[in-house]
């Protein structure tokens, strides 16, 4: 089924496409927490189904409740035998929702200062992050926490200080090393990696480097638009996917290669977000074609070799947009399970949100956390010494859910884990090598 949107020629029948079966009900997270039809993908195809038809309007509070307590994790679509785009159908519907609020403090505040101010703005990014970070190494964080000033803060507020992680420095990428055996590849940065997941992309670098990849860096990209969309800012997503097109068409047969699950599932759909452009449709498709998680792109090239060992015990979770989005479950599995001594155990519900979804765990805090408490007790059942998952929402999330309960389990991007090994492997040829005597040969 092509996209829905409200300028899509499909939105009137696009909610036929649902047989109403229910085998979505058990693999929402909503709906399994409370038991509502109306929090469920169903129900909330009913109400959408009713604003088309005029008997529901988009500013209707029951409406917008409902809607927007969806994670849109896409966990229906996996399990849908009709094979209904239940994501494109809500962001349609949240396009009508973000048209229809009214003016206030907090959403001029989301929308101005957070979604179209900072999240446009890599250099405010940057700024905003190393302020924090200034406030972390200074001790201030400590003393707050300390002192119970968060309990009188506002609650979104709070939310976004105990999700906070290390701020990291600045990636600094070695782009001249590495052969090009492999081909070359795009490494897609995006707006909130660099700043709250640098050493991500150095390893993701190193590991493509390793491998006979030339690695080039877009510098004229943007942010991906995954939370504009989800919002319901159709505008500004689609105004994101073609500044993106346009500053990575320069080498047209490099892939472009994506560490976090969210962004790839966002840069894969560009396609459908701009089915309707006429400049850009065909580029978008184009596009598209060459979007690849970085754990598809290393497991395609044939990665495996030259790794050291690491004696890990290590569960993996698959982020929602990973494996829901973009149909990749065996890839990151297969290329742990490479790694010389890492145990990989299986988590229960492996495949099951985490409560993060974008900025969900601050609009929806208490859903979030109820969401997060099965999680983190699967983690905990599993035995594992470290969490490896593939999208920097899901680390947050599951980092903050470990922190509070004072676990001491570690939460990794897979691709860290392959640079360590490989890390390993090339420090012991070096010793190797070291220890030759000149007569050797």
């Amino acid at each position: 089924m092509a996209g829905w949107a409200p300028d899509s020629a499909s939105k009137e029948t696009a909610h036929l496409d649902c047989i109403h079966c229910g085998i979505c009900l058990s693999a929402c997270p909503t709906y399994l927490q409370l038991g509502m039809e109306a929090d469920s993908p169903r129900g909330r195809i009913y109400l959408m189904t009713a604003r088309q038809e005029g008997r529901l309007a988009a500013d209707t509070a029951v409406f917008q409740k409902h809607l927007l307590m969806c994670l849109e994790c896409r966990a229906c679509e996996t399990a849908c035998p009709s094979g209904v785009h239940f994501s494109a159908m809500m962001n349609g519907a949240r396009a009508g929702i973000w048209k229809s609020q009214k003016p206030s403090l907090p959403v001029f505040l989301t929308r101005h200062l957070v979604m179209n101010g900072i999240f446009l703005n890599r250099r405010l990014m940057h700024i905003g992050f190393r302020l924090l970070r200034l406030y972390q190494r200074s001790g201030c964080q400590t003393l707050v926490r300390r002192s119970g000033i968060l309990k009188w803060m506002p609650a979104r507020l709070a939310a976004m200080e105990q999700l906070l992680p290390q701020i990291p420095k600045t990636p600094r990428y070695r782009l001249s090393g590495g052969s090009a055996g492999n081909g070359k590849a795009y490494l897609f940065e995006g707006c909130i990696m660099p700043e709250l997941f640098g050493p991500v992309h150095e390893a993701t670098v190193r590991v493509l480097q390793r491998n006979a990849v030339s690695v080039l860096i877009a510098p004229r990209a943007a942010c991906c638009g995954a939370l504009h969309l989800h919002a319901g800012d159709l505008e500004t997503a689609r105004r994101l996917a073609r500044r993106n097109i346009a500053a990575f068409e320069k080498q047209p047969d490099a892939a472009i290669v994506v560490n976090a699950a969210g962004c790839g599932a966002s840069l894969r759909e560009y396609d459908e977000l701009l089915a309707g452009d006429r400049e850009y449709a065909r580029r978008a498709e184009e596009f598209s074609r060459r979007v690849r998680d970085v754990s598809e792109f290393l497991e395609g090239i044939g990665v495996g070799k030259n790794l050291g060992r690491l004696e890990l015990k290590v569960a993996y979770d698959d982020p929602c947009h990973l494996i829901h989005a973009q149909g990749i479950r065996s890839a990151p599995r297969n290329l742990l399970r490479r790694i010389p001594g890492l145990q990989l155990v299986e988590l229960r519900d492996a495949d099951r949100c985490c409560g993060s979804a974008g900025i969900y765990n601050l609009t929806h805090p208490a859903m979030s956390a109820r969401i997060l408490d099965e999680k983190i007790a699967n983690i905990i059942r599993s035995g594992a010494q470290v969490v490896a998952t593939g999208n920097p929402g899901c680390m947050l999330q599951i980092q903050s859910g470990l922190r509070a309960r004072n676990l001491p389990i570690r939460v990794l991007h897979p691709i860290e884990l392959l640079d360590q090994a490989g890390e390993k492997q090339s420090k012991r040829g070096q010793g190797r090598s070291a220890n030759i005597p000149p007569n050797a040969a």
